[in-house]
């Protein structure tokens, strides 16, 4: 059982990623009449414009996770750098340290207190719908991210082979490389698969608001369903299940994670 949210959760991405290439119609040519009931064929029946549900849900999905992918990746990147810099930092002797540690995780606290919404929209300003996404994703994520691995590289940094190899005049390359990520490993999974499902959050809001990563994606889907949501409410049903099955597997992976790395580090 323990192992069942991760199976699940890679049957997921791998029906995602490979979902378009199985769509049964073209997922922006008309199929039928709009908002028709699921029947034989099509099985989830048609959106507002009579196109195909299910051609739209197997292509949306992909654009949506790649794009939500790379910008928690990109962040949770630039939050681990931060964090197990701060971490180390704070480690050292000496008042002058103390102040940088507090000097690089004060900017990241000021950006972890706008609203990620608010955020978005200020970067897709000036950049286009995608890269916007995942930059926004990005800004948001890396400050928390640095926060958790400040916290959960704080104790590793202060055990005696990190402190000899502080001794031993070690650069802070190698003392993060060799020393404290391999002791940190769960909790920046963990915390990656936290930031992955905001991002997905963040990535469906943006295609509620008409700028998502492509035509179909999940979020679009669902706004596109809603003025017709008594008349076919499997249209809206799919995109919103999809989100949530995606979103709780991850949550599921992270805890899973969380757990092996308490017992890791004791």
């Amino acid at each position: 059982m323990r192992g069942t949210p991760i199976a699940v959760l890679a049957v997921l991405v791998v029906i995602i990623l490979v979902g378009p290439f199985f769509a049964p119609y073209s997922p922006t040519a008309p199929v039928g009449v709009p908002f028709a009931l699921p029947g034989r064929w099509p099985p989830l029946g048609t959106d507002d414009l009579g196109r195909d549900v299910l051609s739209r849900l197997l292509d949306g999905g992909r654009p949506m996770l790649l794009t939500s992918l790379a910008g928690a990746v990109l962040g949770s990147l630039i939050g681990a750098v931060v964090g197990l810099s701060a971490a180390l930092l704070g480690a050292r002797k000496g008042r002058r340290d103390r102040w940088a540690e507090a000097v690089v995780l004060r900017p990241f606290d000021a950006v972890a207190a706008l609203p990620p919404m608010l955020v978005l929209l200020l970067v897709l300003t000036s950049l286009p719908a995608r890269a916007g996404i995942v930059l926004a994703v990005a800004v948001t994520s890396a400050p928390l991210s640095a926060r958790v691995l400040r916290a959960a590289a704080a104790p590793v940094v202060a055990r005696a082979h990190v402190e000899a190899a502080m001794a031993r005049g070690e650069s802070t390359a190698w003392l993060l490389g060799r020393e404290v990520l391999p002791l940190v490993a769960g909790p920046l999974a963990a915390d990656a698969g936290l930031r992955l499902v905001s991002a997905v959050y963040l990535a469906t809001a943006a295609g509620f608001l008409g700028i998502g990563a492509s035509g179909s994606d999940w979020g679009t889907l669902i706004v596109q369903a809603l003025p017709g949501a008594e008349l076919q409410p499997v249209a809206l049903a799919a995109p919103v299940l999809g989100v949530a099955l995606l979103t709780i597997t991850v949550n599921l992976v992270a805890d899973d994670l969380i757990r092996r790395s308490r017992a890791v580090l004791g």
